[in-house]
């Protein structure tokens, strides 16, 4: 592991709560210090380093701002990478994706806008409630196995929650 861990590029303590204005306003700062334009007149060498750190700068930022990529980081950290695709073992969310799925395509097939917007407020609950959840367990050993399951559960609200955005810009239109 050469590069340094995203967590420590911001000087921060690998941690599920984070306080994403303090994050944001780092990044900046850090940006800014990285920023082609300071490196104009410098070697090709120091060029393409500073391309390299923004790069790396720029990656952390995304996987520390989402809350399933912060998840699935941490767990990585602790624990060794996951897969990507895993086939969960994961009934009771399963017959819930499924629900919300549907709920969706009628929402889609009814156009019905201010429906939508309670879907996305009550996936939001959901996803608070996750975060939660997870915040509380993921660095407790024995609880590895559920703190996966809930990190899988988030990367699935997050796609949802994304697809219902794109459904309300469609229905906005």
């Amino acid at each position: 592991m050469g590069t340094p861990c995203h967590f420590a590029l911001f000087e921060l303590q690998p941690s599920f709560r984070l306080d994403l204005e303090q994050l944001a306003a780092r990044y900046r700062e850090l940006a800014r210090g990285v920023h082609p334009d300071r490196f104009a007149d410098a070697s090709e060498r120091e060029q393409r380093l500073a391309l390299e750190q923004s790069a790396s700068l720029n990656e952390a930022y995304q996987t520390l701002k989402s809350p399933p990529k912060r998840a699935r980081y941490l767990l990585a950290l602790k624990g060794g990478e996951l897969p990507l695709e895993v086939t969960v073992h994961d009934p009771e969310f399963l017959l819930q994706q499924m629900q919300w799925r549907e709920e969706l395509e009628d929402l889609q097939d009814s156009a019905d806008l201010a429906g939508v917007a309670a879907f996305k407020r009550r996936l939001k609950v959901a996803q608070d409630e996750l975060n939660e959840s997870f915040a509380a367990c993921w660095d407790d050993a024995a609880q590895r196995e559920q703190a996966e399951r809930l990190m899988r559960r988030m990367q699935f609200l997050d796609k949802l929650t994304y697809e219902v955005r794109q459904l309300e810009e469609r229905l906005d239109d």
